[in-house]
């Protein structure tokens, strides 16, 4: 926060906790349980590195960790409603036309059995198979910021096929079994339901398959969707000749197809790699909703490891025209989400739930998102309070 005044981003850190208090009060039929969750989000807030119930409860100034607990386990109210206020939060203060929503999952590591859809199964975040629970998420990347507007617990086919478990977490009787892809379609479809401004999605090879592309098609929504290095590729009439393997076609290319193209600033600088771009086919957006018009076109692009030649792939539809540029910025917004599983976890205790049920895990994630989304309201407006001008003080002539 470089613009705005430390008093300033106080002010702004006040007055944000306060609003966001009041948009959840609405929750909780009682004062005393609306009590108990505003201090667990100033918990989730606090200095402490753990957020542990007990932690949490210290302090709270509580003698115990059974309100805190409370809040996510026994206590009555709805944590999908809280999601909801955390999106409105988000478009209100975040929003831009040309935002890209961002698909990406995360583990929570556990040491039990019992927690709701622990498994073993692997994770990007210890980079192996464990035993741990998924999350799915949907972040919304602006010019303005970056923050989780929706989250989904993936529940594995063992789960699904086991009634005790089911029952012992307390899983709702509607809900049953859906792939990772599917847990992405019904995000997208949330947030275009409910007019989320946005006009990309980028996600990982996990999410580049047809369901989630035909979401977005019918929506006029651009992509930059990972996919395999065999996922099979070709061009249609009216463009160059592309047939076979995304890894075949990246190794046929001509030496000037590939540019060397910034993916955005990182930690130590730009990000660059090379890059390539195939058009495959432009289509007409009446092809997938009669009700929409324009021309779209679809594409493979490539990228290329300046060090090492690593290739990964990547699935677009974006509106004819668009060039390699803006399809490379694109998926250069998924750092955004990578970036926010780390400071929601290493500052907001995102993985820190001690709870077992399905409500709780829905529960302790719904408030971390609501803490997180606060932050980067704060951040942009304090970064829009620019510093006063010095006075010119005319140099002295002796």
């Amino acid at each position: 926060m470089t613009g705005a005044s430390i008093e300033t981003t106080l002010e702004l850190w006040a007055f944000s906790l306060r609003d966001v208090k009041v948009r959840m009060r609405g929750l909780f039929t009682q004062e005393r349980v609306a009590a108990s969750a505003n201090l667990f989000l100033d918990g989730l807030l606090g200095e402490e590195r753990r957020k542990t119930g007990w932690m949490r409860a210290e302090a709270a100034g509580d003698p115990g960790p059974w309100r805190q607990q409370a809040i996510l386990g026994r206590g009555r109210w709805d944590a999908d409603a809280l999601c909801e206020i955390v999106r409105d939060y988000v478009v209100e203060n975040l929003a831009t036309p040309d935002a890209v929503l961002v698909i990406d999952e995360t583990g929570f590591l556990k040491q039990g059995k019992a927690s709701c859809g622990v498994a073993r199964q692997y994770t990007g975040s210890a980079g192996k198979i464990t035993n741990c629970q998924i999350g799915v998420f949907a972040a919304y990347v602006s010019a303005r910021g970056h923050a989780f507007i929706d989250r989904a617990l993936y529940l594995p086919k063992s789960w699904v096929g086991d009634p005790e478990k089911l029952a012992a977490t307390h899983v709702p009787e509607t809900v049953g079994f859906a792939t990772k892809p599917a847990l992405a379609v019904e995000m997208i479809r949330r947030a275009l339901a409910a007019d989320v401004p946005f006009s990309w999605v980028a996600a990982d090879a996990v999410y580049g398959v047809g369901d989630v592309e035909g979401a977005l098609r019918r929506a006029c929504k651009g992509y930059v969707l990972g996919v395999k290095s065999d996922h099979h590729f070709g061009s249609w009439a009216g463009k160059p000749m592309v047939a076979g393997k995304a890894e075949k076609i990246a190794c046929d290319l001509a030496p000037d197809a590939w540019q060397r193209l910034s993916a955005g600033e990182g930690t130590k600088g730009a990000r660059l790699h090379d890059w390539a771009y195939c058009e495959l086919a432009d289509l007409g957006a009446d092809e997938y909703d009669e009700t929409k018009s324009g021309l779209w076109t679809r594409g493979l692009l490539i990228r290329r490891n300046i060090s090492d030649g690593d290739l990964a792939f990547f699935t677009t539809w974006c509106p004819a025209g668009t060039g390699i540029e803006t399809l490379v910025s694109i998926e250069g917004h998924r750092w955004a989400i990578e970036d926010s599983f780390e400071t929601a976890k290493n500052e907001l205790g995102l993985d820190h739930n001690e709870t077992r049920s399905w409500h709780g895990w829905h529960r302790h994630v719904s408030l971390v998102m609501l803490a997180f989304a606060m932050m980067a309201a704060i951040r942009y407006r304090a970064n829009l309070e620019t510093p006063p001008k010095r006075p010119r003080i005319p140099l002295s002539r002796t």
